[in-house]
């Protein structure tokens, strides 16, 4: 017995309890023990609906979700869903196959006037859950259209983020292509994307058979779609199949380049990450490691090839054979996405011999003695610069007047430092008032006179010098 109880529930994330009984006319039995029930977690999802329309040989699908008609839902996110595809032909001894599809997709590489049946099953990866298939739909394909105008063949060449599509062309005559790409998250939705594809720059009305799609490419966290348009002279057009473009998983990694340098015991090894400075995607997302391969390169053909592993671009290797030709080479890899390069080009370098290691200690202790003697130069010069400034001034050697040095047994000191004045005598110098004639000779000699008379009177105080000029004046007058 079974009992639908929908209209109960009011909330389908609440816990709800349930309990039952009997009754018949006017007996009841007691009523069941109580559990407990939370409607999500024990609810199973319906099947999905679908539509089929056979094609050009393939078999268009368009999926509904499950409670699409209805109005209250439990599944509200329409997009959480993923829906997985078993598809068989209808015959006695058919082989099913499995394959996830969008809600609007296309099922191809089928046999043409064949009739295939199919069902669909919705889940929800995130919550583990698994719905019931929907019913069985069955329908004939319809033999493709073979146009010898029509790209084949179509195939992605990517190489350190660079993105190139390449196709077949069968036909003889004039021929012209677009290529056309689909964002990735548009198959997600349940709205029809035929008509959103939109033209490559770059790749419109091109005779090549290849063209460059790296322009489009603006996220590495989605993925696209591509396809070729090809159309003919008489105005016909043609679509090829599509090919999925998950950047991160269908660019292959690149070699690095290498450069390699020798010092006195070590190999160094600068590696330059595939695709260059200007590759910041392979450096960013690809978390790439370097598989370094060196050996020593000698006629002994049995000499071991080492290897070592290392995350930086900057590695070294040590424990060298003097004079020794060693070669190295470097692999890029990216172990999350189990994607590996070529190995780089060998590079080759030759290690120092004894004889010079000599020399560059002899370098090494003469340029250490230049540089202490350079140094302890310059600390004599200023000792000695600092030696004559403090003899200049606390040791002067300039000497006074011959008519002042050792007067009354003063020494003088440094004209820089302060004296302690000490008592001066007063003096006055006499003059005689001559009122003769003198010759020129006695002129000269009171000159003399006079000016010895003006270094002593450094010596005497202010009222003795004033008394001084006055005589020196009177005697001027008299003489003239």
């Amino acid at each position: 017995m079974e009992c639908d109880f929908s209209s109960a529930i009011t909330e389908y994330y609440d816990t709800h309890h349930v309990r039952i009984r009997a009754e018949r006319r006017e007996e009841v039995s007691p009523w069941s023990s109580i559990f407990e029930i939370i409607p999500y977690f024990i609810a199973q999802i319906g099947p999905p609906g679908i539509e089929l329309q056979s094609t050009n040989g393939a078999i268009k699908i368009k999926v509904s979700p499950p409670e699409a008609n209805q109005v209250r839902k439990m599944w509200i996110s329409h997009l959480d869903f993923k829906y997985n595809l078993v598809i068989w032909e209808n015959s006695s001894n058919a082989e099913f196959r499995s394959q996830s599809i969008f809600p609007t997709d296309i099922i191809d590489d089928l046999a043409p006037d064949t009739t295939y049946c199919l069902k669909v099953q919705a889940t929800l990866p995130l919550d583990l859950k698994e719905g019931l298939f929907s019913p069985i739909r069955c329908v004939k394909t319809t033999r493709k259209v073979n146009d010898l105008f029509c790209a084949t063949n179509v195939s992605v060449l990517a190489l350190n983020m660079k993105f190139h599509l390449h196709w077949n062309n069968r036909y003889k005559q004039h021929v012209s292509y677009n290529v056309q790409y689909l964002t990735g998250y548009l198959k997600k939705l349940y709205d029809d994307y035929s008509v959103k594809w939109l033209n490559v720059p770059g790749c419109e009305n091109i005779t090549d058979t290849q063209c460059s799609f790296s322009s489009i490419i603006t996220t590495v966290s989605g993925f696209y779609y591509l396809r070729v348009q090809a159309m003919s002279e008489y105005n016909t057009s043609c679509l090829s199949n599509e090919v999925k473009v998950d950047p991160l998983r269908t660019n292959e990694i690149g070699p690095p380049d290498v450069k390699v340098d020798i010092s006195d015991v070590l190999l160094h090894i600068q590696i330059s990450p595939p695709g260059g400075s200007e590759s910041e995607v392979m450096r960013d997302h690809y978390d790439l490691s370097y598989r370094v391969l060196y050996w020593k390169n000698s006629s002994n053909n049995e000499e071991e090839i080492k290897m070592k592993e290392i995350k930086q671009t900057i590695g070294t290797v040590s424990d060298l054979t003097p004079s020794a030709l060693y070669c190295v080479k470097v692999q890029a890899f990216s172990e999350f996405y189990n994607k590996s390069s070529r190995y780089s080009k060998e590079k080759c370098i030759r290690t120092p011999g004894d004889e010079i290691f000599p020399l560059v200690i002899l370098a090494t202790f003469v340029i250490a003695l230049i540089t202490v003697l350079l140094v302890a130069t310059l600390l004599v010069f200023a000792l000695y610069q600092v030696y004559a400034k403090m003899k200049y001034v606390f040791f002067p050697s300039c000497q006074p007047p011959l008519n002042i040095e050792g007067f009354g047994g003063q020494l003088f000191s440094s004209p820089y430092m302060s004296t302690i004045e000490e008592p001066i005598a007063n003096f006055s110098i006499i003059e005689t008032v001559i009122t003769e004639e003198v010759n020129q000779i006695d002129f000269k000699d009171y000159k003399h006179s006079k000016q010895s008379s003006r270094d002593s009177g450094n010596y005497s105080n202010d009222d003795d010098t004033s008394g001084s000029k006055v005589s020196e004046e009177m005697l001027e007058k008299e003489i003239v």
